[in-house]
């Protein structure tokens, strides 16, 4: 086999090459299938009791696959929704192999050939609004770090941004007299997204605190270091005023709240007060709305609402003149005799 092209060769070219420049991936699904072969090169070196800058593609087959993916469920205790996303990486690696060269096309199609799982809970998990508004209320607004995180939480929320748009904001990106914000996307599509009276004071009191400028290019949020939040940073902030919220209302929080729940919760609020599917798509940066049916397909109470408007033709009220009503009522003493 030709060491010059093998493992070490093909899988930086294909990150660097195929999935940056020719796909177009979003950094965050970049990251996510680099994660899926640090795991899936650490499952196959303990098991060839192999060092990891000796693995070739040679090690690779059908099999060694499929343990991998039993051992997240197993072992790593990982979900399906999980299992199907390394699968995802794995097979989306291997075509890539087979089009390079050929001699690697039965692999490509043994790996290929393995079966996503069906989840059974495709529910979304989303927080109601007095569990939003528990955490929001948490943030000490008398300390300029409280003021950043309330304007955090309270930005994630209100334009049901995704993380990564939120931790790329620039300060440019708020417009103050229009009340909206720039995000940018998967594919590093723009959305213009409104924002309330309330979210836009919350961040001008933030932007005056930590002077910054309406009209500046720098980074909205950042650390204490001046550097970019991180995915990290941001979860490090909601746990740790979840985790009070939780202590106050145990009741409201028996989801594991992420950066993302915000986004769920805040398509599920805007659905069950009646804002239009095709607008929410909008609003969330969704390509189709297939994808955001998947929110009201879930949510129990648009069902009910949906159930209860067209039960009503079925069960129009009964109007009893009173004459009815009296000769009712005495069959019924009659028959309770």
């Amino acid at each position: 086999m030709d060491k010059k092209k093998d493992l070490t060769y093909y899988l930086p070219k294909y990150f660097d090459t195929e999935l940056k420049c020719n796909a177009n991936f979003s950094e965050n699904t970049i990251i996510s299938y680099k994660y899926t072969f640090i795991s899936l090169l650490q499952f196959i070196s303990e098991k060839l009791k192999k060092k990891i800058q000796n693995i070739t593609l040679s090690d690779f087959n059908k099999a060694m696959i499929e343990e991998y993916l039993i051992n997240l469920e197993t072992e790593k205790c990982n979900s399906i929704s999980t299992r199907n996303q390394r699968l995802a990486a794995i097979k989306s690696f291997f075509n890539y192999l087979a089009n390079e060269d050929l001699k690697y096309i039965n692999i490509s199609n043994g790996i290929s050939a393995i079966k996503s799982k069906k989840n059974i809970d495709n529910t979304i998990k989303y927080l109601s609004k007095v569990g939003i508004k528990g955490i929001l209320s948490l943030p000490n607004t008398s300390t300029n770090i409280g003021v950043r995180d309330l304007a955090i939480l309270t930005l994630l929320y209100d334009s049901a941004s995704r993380v990564d748009e939120l931790i790329s904001l620039k300060c440019c990106d708020i417009d103050f007299i229009k009340k909206t914000v720039n995000l940018y996307g998967k594919g590093k599509k723009q959305r213009v997204v409104p924002l309330i009276s309330s979210t836009i004071k919350i961040i001008e009191k933030y932007m005056q605190i930590y002077n910054l400028s309406e009209n500046s290019t720098e980074l909205l949020f950042f650390n204490s270091r001046n550097e970019k939040l991180t995915r990290m940073g941001i979860n490090y902030i909601i746990e740790k005023y979840v985790k009070i919220a939780k202590e106050n209302n145990p009741i409201e929080y028996q989801i594991k709240v992420s950066p993302h729940t915000f986004r769920h919760s805040k398509a599920m609020h805007l659905l069950e007060s009646g804002v239009n599917l095709i607008y929410i798509r909008d609003f969330l940066g969704h390509s189709s709305i297939t994808t955001t049916e998947i929110y009201a397909k879930t949510n129990p109470e648009i069902k009910r609402k949906a159930i209860e408007k067209h039960s009503e033709n079925l069960s129009k009220k009964i109007h009893y003149s009173e004459k009815e009503k009296q000769d009712l009522l005495s069959w019924l003493k009659q028959d309770l005799k």
